[in-house]
């Protein structure tokens, strides 16, 4: 399980820009919070250092808005989207949802501070590198049920083919809901059949233009 940020990571987190999400500290808290993925350096110059999905999530997560009575507080580690078949998801409440908005938010921002044309409706780079994070991200943000131990979903799995990620789902109207999602976030999705269980399932790809 991914640790929490630390205290003074926290101070750092919560002090960065609420709009851009740039980050100031010393040289060796910026590379700290590089390291545990919760922010990421501009690769123009002067490179500075801005919160990444998962640095906006802590930012603007659960500390800002109190669980209601009777609700499981959340985790306090790394977010991380739902890519389906996890044994122990989290749960799907408010504070869930809270999340998975605030980490979307975060990404579209990311897309704007690191294309070069600033779209915020075509996949950034840190995307490329996080192919199932990102595809799965843009899934549950837009409300797709992942599969779970109780329930039928998508899952978001890896491929051989480099840029390209599988999305299975329990039927045919689930991979066509998926496909339309991905589509409207900046990906290109096609169905294919599995040679060998002949079963149908979505292979996605950031779309470059």
């Amino acid at each position: 399980m991914t640790r929490p940020p630390t205290a003074a990571q926290r101070r750092v987190i919560e002090a960065a820009d609420p709009v851009t999400g740039r980050l100031r500290g010393t040289e060796a808290q910026l590379a700290a919070l590089v390291k545990r993925g919760l922010a990421f350096r501009h690769p123009r110059p002067p490179h500075d250092c801005f919160l990444t999905p998962e640095g906006h999530r802590i930012r603007q997560g659960v500390e800002q808005h109190p669980e209601p009575a009777g609700e499981a507080p959340a985790g306090t580690g790394v977010f991380a989207a739902r890519v389906g078949g996890e044994e122990a998801a989290p749960a799907m409440g408010a504070a869930r949802r809270r999340e998975v908005h605030s980490a979307w938010q975060g990404l579209l921002e990311l897309r704007r501070m690191t294309n070069p044309d600033g779209a915020t409706d075509r996949p950034c780079g840190w995307e490329r590198t996080h192919l199932v994070q990102a595809a799965a991200l843009a899934l549950e943000a837009a409300g797709h049920q992942p599969a779970g131990p109780d329930a039928d979903g998508y899952r978001v799995r890896a491929t051989p083919q480099p840029e390209a990620v599988a999305v299975r789902g329990p039927d045919e109207a689930t991979l066509r809901a998926c496909a339309a999602t991905l589509e409207k976030a900046g990906w290109q999705a096609g169905e294919h059949t599995d040679p060998r269980t002949r079963a149908r399932y979505l292979l996605a790809s950031p779309r470059r233009v």
